[in-house]
């Protein structure tokens, strides 16, 4: 009697060949839509500049850090209502998507980051919205007893951070895969069923039970006495 034990069967799905090739074809798939991806999209440049609040004479120095953080809030909207847009050469909508304001929980220094498709008018953005909130707090350092000053100018960006082709292949690649490896996972059930119900039919013996159908409920009938 052989007593090799049975190996653990994968399901019929799984086992045909064909499905596995999914894999590498969808990896290929999301580097090549990665890569064409990172070529052709226009390579975006940042530039920051900072600025730093400071107290005026008898002032409270602690009040700086609340202000910087009040600036910081605020210095996308101080900047379209200055200059900013003149001085930067756009408009007041690309100001509020592309200029992001930073602020440091202990320290009184606002770091404004500006995006552009060009590393000048990245600058000139950076600059243009550090410019104006210098002018804003001039005008109410009476009222509130700070002013912004500038801390360090933005340098003109000598690379992109926008991601190059090479890196979006390799995501995409990555995401492709995942893809292709969610998509074997949750294949429908009810099919693999049916493909394991075939195959045993198959395996089973002529007279076996398992290839006899079975017989139809005989119907109830009432004992006679």
């Amino acid at each position: 009697m052989n007593t090799t034990p049975r190996r653990a069967q994968l399901p019929a799905g799984l086992r045909a060949p064909g499905r596995w090739a999914v894999l590498p074809a969808a990896a290929l798939a999301g580097a090549a839509l990665g890569g064409g991806y990172g070529v052709l999209q226009t390579p975006e440049y940042a530039a920051t500049s900072y600025v730093i609040v400071v107290p005026a004479e008898k002032s409270d120095p602690a009040a700086a850090i609340g202000f910087a953080q009040a600036y910081g809030r605020v210095a996308t909207d101080i900047a379209v209502t200055g200059d900013a847009q003149v001085w930067a050469g756009v408009t007041a909508d690309t100001l509020r998507r592309d200029v992001q304001a930073a602020t440091s929980p202990d320290a009184p220094m606002i770091s404004i980051t500006a995006r552009a498709s060009k590393p000048a008018k990245a600058v000139s953005m950076a600059d243009g919205v550090a410019r104006a909130l210098i002018l804003d707090s001039t005008h109410v350092a009476g009222s509130t007893g700070v002013k912004v000053v500038q801390f360090s100018r933005a340098t003109k960006p000598v690379a992109p951070v926008s991601p190059s082709a090479a890196l979006s292949a390799l995501v995409g690649a990555c995401g492709g895969g995942l893809l292709g490896g969610l998509a074997l996972l949750v294949r429908p059930r009810r099919a693999a069923a049916r493909g394991e119900a075939r195959h045993s039919r198959q395996a089973a013996p002529a007279g076996s039970p398992a290839a006899v159908p079975a017989p139809a409920a005989a119907a109830h009938h009432p004992e006679t006495v």
